[in-house]
């Protein structure tokens, strides 16, 4: 702790290990272009919006403890409010000045900030450190699963210097004593109005459901013409060796790359196309990334059998190009903002198990949302049992 001028907090291993792995999951699975330059985010809003709100409730646990911490640590028991819970991550060229968290007229009601840490610094990404202009400590250097928590106004006025490689991930949370800008509010009445919250059901509710493309074009100012830059959806498959082949070459004539994206797809490595078909492109990445959160090892091994893998055609080789061409303007831009993120072996054997693994992983999320959503609405509250 600093002195009473900057109250601050650290707290290491806050998070576990593998509950940083499947915040990460998330992130890439889902984030957005973010509201600074070379910068991502995945907010719970957005979450809800694209058909994933079974995705909040691994946050749910983290922000109710983070808030006890700061009301204990601030002498604010049964003050506070969440006012903002998002993952955030920083790539190559990020950085931000000299500021305090309320610095701006519509962030005035923020009073403390939480910044979790999902990965290590000199490990998983350089740079990016976290800096404070005055008291103590006034560089912290993170590990995965630490936090710091401080004030949001200039008793902490802060900055973070430039990332020069890798991926800086962080789970933010600002927290609040105005009742009217509490974000259980907010998402309970967007919860209210999804389909989790009807009697509606089909075999699989939990299908992602993409949002407009221009949230998912790098840089933002190339969304309108996609002239230059990446769809970071194809971005994050890229990295990690993956193409992607729509169903129906006939239904590709027809459309352009965006919607090609909302169309059934199949995922390719190397030669080999995986003959399953995924909903969209957002079901492909999450499934993508779950395997390499939870990777071949941990996995049993079995000989390798008949597959769901054939080799890609000339035609659906021509076709992945197009595809790869229209999607990544600019594949070195790409590999620089994603460089480091990280990779497994990878074998079709454990794929086709982590498939099965996603969908009961993502089925009991759902169903655990759905069982606890009378009560949210009823207490206007999110809260973990």
């Amino acid at each position: 702790m600093a002195d009473s001028e900057h109250p601050r907090l650290i707290l290491h291993d806050f998070l576990s290990l593998d509950l940083c792995k499947e915040l990460e999951f998330i992130h890439k699975s889902c984030s957005t272009i973010g509201y600074r330059e070379n910068v991502f985010s995945t907010t719970l809003s957005h979450l809800i919006a694209t058909n994933s709100p079974h995705l909040i409730l691994p946050f749910l646990p983290i922000r109710e403890k983070l808030k006890e911490k700061v009301e204990e640590f601030f002498g604010c028991e049964y003050e506070l409010f969440i006012e903002f819970t998002g993952l955030i991550s920083w790539c190559k060229g990020a950085s931000i000045g000299w500021h305090s968290d309320d610095n701006r007229p519509y962030l005035k009601q923020r009073d403390y900030a939480a910044v979790c840490y999902l990965n290590s610094y000199g490990v998983d990404f350089n740079g990016g450190l976290f800096h404070f202009q005055d008291g103590n400590p006034a560089t912290f250097v993170p590990m995965a699963g630490d936090v710091l928590i401080y004030t949001a106004d200039t008793r902490n006025v802060h900055s973070v210097e430039e990332i020069t490689n890798g991926e800086r991930l962080t789970l933010t949370l600002w927290f609040t004593r105005d009742k009217s800008h509490d974000e259980d509010i907010k998402l309970i009445s967007s919860l209210s109005k999804h389909p989790c919250n009807s009697s509606d059901t089909y075999s699989k509710p939990y299908l992602p459901f993409p949002a407009s493309q221009n949230m998912y074009w790098f840089p933002p100012e190339e969304s309108l013409k996609y002239h230059s830059g990446f769809d970071i959806r194809c971005g994050r498959l890229h990295v990690l060796g993956y193409q992607i082949c729509c169903k129906d070459a006939r239904v590709k004539s027809s459309l352009d790359f965006s919607d090609i994206l909302l169309e059934p797809l199949h995922l390719v490595k190397g030669n080999d196309l995986f003959d399953k078909e995924f909903s969209n492109i957002l079901h492909l990445l999450q499934v993508v990334q779950f395997y390499h959160w939870k990777g071949p090892t941990e996995l049993k091994r079995f000989k390798m059998e008949a597959m769901n893998v054939v080799q890609v055609s000339m035609s659906q080789q021509e076709e992945i190009r197009l595809l790869k061409v229209e999607s990544l303007k600019d594949e070195d831009l790409a590999e620089v903002i994603f460089n480091g993120g990280g990779s497994v072996e990878h074998d079709w054997v454990s794929f086709c198990d982590v498939v099965d693994l996603w969908e009961a992983y993502t089925s009991n999320l759902w169903d655990n949302l759905v069982f606890r959503l009378p009560d949210w609405i009823e207490n206007q509250s999110i809260f973990y049992e």
